[in-house]
């Protein structure tokens, strides 16, 4: 805070300190943001149902750690448009944890560690920096270490089509010099994968 009042543990207990205080510190009476409890409330939502669709499982706890980091850097990304590096760490953390107890399919998720990101290294470098930032490379290359190749192409699929759309029709309210966040939709898709990738996959795969 401003005040340079240290919030004590009561004070940082998710949603129900900032409901407590009703939106103000406990010592000034300065408000509050109420960002913070709706973050906190996506990232129980977003756990919730990563632990529930995937189980009490090792791949699910990767899973929902990893989803927590894509929030934070979501925000952080939309404002900035830089990715913190941390992030990326804890994504590619997850996805180590989640190799290790899933080894017999270490192929696949080396694979997915350079599959995606390799492709976006390569538009980093013919661009110089213009078309995509090195945030997002390590994003992908992060992803791909916990999902695996088919489930990053997914992702990736599934973020670059979000992101063209909403960024047209925000390109058509705030003008076409407006920048391009590309964390907040990939993240999307790496959420989407986490939760109906395989579903979807195996569908595509059984049409043929």
């Amino acid at each position: 805070m401003n005040c340079g009042y240290k919030l004590a543990w009561y004070d940082l207990i998710p949603i129900f300190s900032w409901i407590f205080l009703r939106g103000r510190c406990r010592k000034c009476g300065e408000k509050i943001s109420v960002q913070y409890p709706l973050i906190e409330l996506a990232n129980g939502l977003l756990w919730v149902g990563l632990i529930y669709k995937n189980g009490f499982t090792v791949t699910g706890i990767c899973y929902a750690i990893a989803v927590s980091s894509l929030l934070v850097l979501s925000v952080i990304d939309w404002r900035t448009f830089e990715i913190p590096v941390g992030c990326n760490i804890v994504i590619g953390t997850a996805g180590l944890v989640n190799l290790w107890f899933n080894r017999q399919d270490w192929l696949t998720y080396m694979i997915g560690l350079i599959c995606v990101s390799g492709l976006l290294l390569l538009i980093l470098l013919l661009s110089k920096g213009r078309a995509m930032g090195g945030g997002d490379v390590k994003l992908m290359a992060a992803a791909g270490l916990l999902l695996g190749w088919q489930n990053v192409i997914l992702a990736f699929a599934c973020g670059c089509i979000l992101g063209s759309v909403i960024h047209l029709v925000l390109m058509k309210i705030q003008g076409k010099e407006r920048m391009l966040a590309f964390g907040p939709y990939l993240s999307a898709g790496i959420w989407f994968s986490m939760m109906w990738g395989q579903e979807l996959i195996q569908w595509y795969i059984n049409q043929f």
